[in-house]
């Protein structure tokens, strides 16, 4: 066997081994890869967007009945309260993402910590306004009652998905793993967050401001 032929070479920054035969692993520029992760985040982006955009024209055409285009009985003082969190929160991420692209380490960990803990407030918030509505109906007492449950919960269900994914890059924040040159897993984690964010303007338009209540479920 010759010497030679283990021996690492070095590609545009890649390392790899290559063995007796011509096959082995093919070096990826750092940038490449890059460029990989960011397509293969907003192509999952695209079919999360199919999903939301679905459960919206169920939204829609299931809410409109005899009596027009109907919601249900909601606080919007809440609804309006919980909106706001979840926006606030979304300009913590895009602080941290700034803060570490400028190597502010504190900034960032800040920003990430404030923006998980506004995530559990508004997860909270849904809950507490899930608690709140089964004064007026039940999940299966009519189709607007149904449709705000479930629309409310696939959307808790992804911040509670986004509120881990901060919590991972915040613990990996503080060993240090990201810097100015170094930080999609930031990058990603900020994508997603403002992602399901967006979603919940949609939400919270067809769920509290489009429509009228139904006599029938209306004090």
């Amino acid at each position: 066997m010759s010497t030679t032929a283990l021996e690492p070479i070095a590609h545009h920054g890649a390392v790899v081994e290559h063995g007796e035969h011509h096959g082995g692993l093919i070096p990826i520029a750092p940038e490449r890869q890059l460029q990989f992760n960011r397509l293969g985040m907003w192509l999952f982006i695209i079919s999360e967007t199919f999903l939301f955009a679905g459960i919206l024209i169920m939204r829609i055409v299931l809410g409109r009945n005899e009596d027009g285009f109907t919601r249900p009985e909601l606080s919007q003082s809440l609804g309006l309260l919980i909106t706001s969190i979840l926006l606030v929160s979304s300009f913590f991420v895009n602080r941290a993402e700034v803060a570490i692209k400028h190597n502010d380490r504190f900034q960032f960990n800040l920003s990430t910590f404030l923006a998980i803990l506004l995530g559990l407030v508004f997860v909270g918030g849904v809950v507490y306004e899930w608690d709140e509505a089964l004064n007026h109906f039940k999940p299966d007492g009519h189709i607007e009652g149904g449709l705000f449950f479930f629309m409310t919960g696939v959307h808790a269900l992804h911040v509670i998905t986004g509120v881990l994914f901060l919590l991972i890059v915040f613990f990996n924040g503080i060993r240090g793993h990201y810097s100015s040159k170094s930080h999609w897993g930031v990058e990603s984690a900020a994508l997603y967050w403002h992602f399901v964010d967006v979603v919940w303007v949609f939400f919270y338009v067809a769920l509290y401001l489009i429509g009228t209540v139904p006599e029938t479920v209306a004090h």
